[in-house]
């Protein structure tokens, strides 16, 4: 078995790099997502099944696990959509 990560900098790049490969293998949907604001709507799930993924390879006592998964979706999927149109922006 794999040793778990516990070093939150390295548990962030983990997330970022989910959430990359997600938002690489699912652009027409988060382009969808972002001009219809239902992004967490189209892309639920395959954000918990990264999400899960995610926990998987992070240590249970790190602090503030759930929200490094929850920042990497802001930066990459989010963040990075903001040139497409959409009524929230």
């Amino acid at each position: 078995m794999a040793r778990l990560v516990e070093n939150p900098d390295l548990a962030f790049r983990l997330a970022r790099a989910i959430v990359s490969d997600i938002a690489l293998y699912n652009q027409d949907k988060v382009s969808d997502g972002i001009k219809n604001d239902s992004i967490f709507e189209l892309m639920g799930e395959e954000l918990e099944e990264g999400r899960e993924h995610f926990y998987s390879r992070v240590s249970p006592d790190l602090s503030n696990r759930e929200h490094l998964y929850e920042k990497a979706i802001v930066d990459v999927m989010i963040k990075q959509a903001g040139k497409i149109e959409s009524s929230i922006w």
